[in-house]
């Protein structure tokens, strides 16, 4: 029924948001090698960006094809030994991708209930597992050494949990429609906009890193009260990041947010959740966290407690913040108004944080620094981050600068500069 559904969408919008991934997203260069993560349920469109791919000179695009019915089966049944292991070879295939190279597109597709009676802290420890393995690959992930590009195409499952009032064809359909129109790619020339929306991410990234603001205090009828100290020379990145040999490119597509790292001991106060959190499979919801000089102290979820719990006692780094993110909610993403169950795309509607690992781009000269002076600086490390939103239409954030002075940056989850 997939291919059936795909023959009868716009092919030419199809192609077109293929080739924003490959010319905007990596920003490829030429005789450049370029690796796909897929499911096998997206082959049509992987396929769609394998030919976008060879068209921009690619030297070779190599398709990683993955399962989830089969890592469903492997988190069922796999033995203990297994999954506390991850293999040797899995992780010389990054090295060697990385040493040659590469720039990465991922391809997502949710389906939030396939691991549903899959054991939480099974998948917890081949994460945990996994990561320690590719620590080395993360990490160029997040100082941007390496072009890498996140992008979502819908599946049924998927698109029936947006749209559980609709048919399985007119579902997938109206899910289709909102992830081009929330990721600017349902126009006429999506390159060209993505160049627009880029400068506007430039006019406010620098108003901020000028303003070097000591703290930001987020506040909301929700019962959030949080304030986020900074550390010095902090830099806000968000839109377009440049790697390390000067090249340009959008890590996520759609992007909404301009993010920075908080100061590890600086965060205080209630963060009241107003989306649901998609962490291994599972559903964290209806949930709070509480802070005191930067730790998580105590937390709640009246659905996935287990896995909160699970997820915040990953290591020492995941009961820390690594990124706190400003959104409006005037985006053509917020304005559809949608539960997406995606956190690529919910977590760009509104305001949000990072749990773990702080990115050594969000302070001046960071990607220089050694481990030990990013930590000295206040950057919190961690084996992970996951982004957790917290805005709402009634959100205020303040500066305050280190005289005290007060800014208002957001009123309404909207931009004030």
């Amino acid at each position: 029924m997939i291919k059936e559904i795909y023959e009868s969408l716009s092919e030419a919008q199809l192609k077109k948001y293929a080739e924003l991934a490959v010319r905007a997203g990596v920003n490829l260069q030429n005789n450049q090698l370029l690796i796909i993560h897929s499911d096998i349920q997206n082959a049509a469109f992987a396929r769609l960006i394998q030919t976008a791919a060879y068209e921009a000179g690619a030297s070779n695009v190599f398709i990683d094809w993955k399962d989830e019915q089969s890592t469903k089966e492997f988190f069922l049944h796999a033995s203990e030994r297994v999954i506390d292991h991850f293999p040797d070879w899995q992780a010389a295939r990054f090295k060697e991708w990385d040493d040659a190279g590469a720039a990465y597109i991922h391809i997502i597709s949710e389906n939030v209930d396939v691991f549903k009676e899959v054991s939480t802290e099974r998948i917890s420890r081949f994460q945990k597992a996994s990561r320690a393995k590719l620590k080395d690959y993360y990490a160029k992930i997040r100082s941007h050494e390496i072009r890498w590009c996140l992008l979502a195409v819908p599946c049924i499952v998927w698109a029936t949990k947006v749209f559980p009032n609709l048919s399985k064809e007119e579902a997938f359909h109206s899910l289709w429609k909102l992830i081009l129109k929330g990721s600017r790619a349902d126009g006429e020339n999506p390159i060209k906009e993505w160049e627009s929306h880029n400068r506007a991410f430039e006019f406010r990234k620098k108003f901020l890193n000028e303003s070097q603001f000591e703290s930001l205090h987020f506040t909301n009828s929700r019962g959030t009260d949080l304030l986020v100290g900074l550390p010095k020379n902090h830099l806000y990145i968000g839109g377009g990041v440049i790697d390390e040999n000067g090249i340009p490119f959008f890590p996520n597509i759609p992007t909404e947010e301009i993010f920075t790292a908080p100061h590890k001991n600086k965060v205080n106060g209630k963060l009241v959740g107003t989306k649901p959190l998609i962490y291994g499979g599972s559903v964290i919801d209806e949930f709070y966290l509480i802070f005191k000089d930067g730790r998580i102290i105590d937390y709640y979820a009246a659905k996935g407690q287990e896995v909160l719990q699970n997820l915040i006692e990953t290591d020492e780094g995941s009961h820390y913040l690594g990124e706190i993110a400003l959104v409006s909610n005037k985006s053509p993403l917020a304005q559809a108004d949608t539960l997406f169950y995606n956190t690529l795309f919910d977590e760009n509607t509104s305001c949000h944080i990072g749990i773990g690992h702080a990115s050594p781009s969000n302070i001046q000269h960071g990607i220089d620094q050694s481990e030990e002076e990013l930590k000295a600086a206040g950057l919190n490390p961690s084996l992970l981050l996951v982004n957790v939103t917290f805005g709402t239409e009634d959100m205020k954030v303040v500066g305050i600068k280190e005289d005290e002075t007060e800014v208002l940056l957001m009123k309404d989850e909207d931009f004030q500069f």
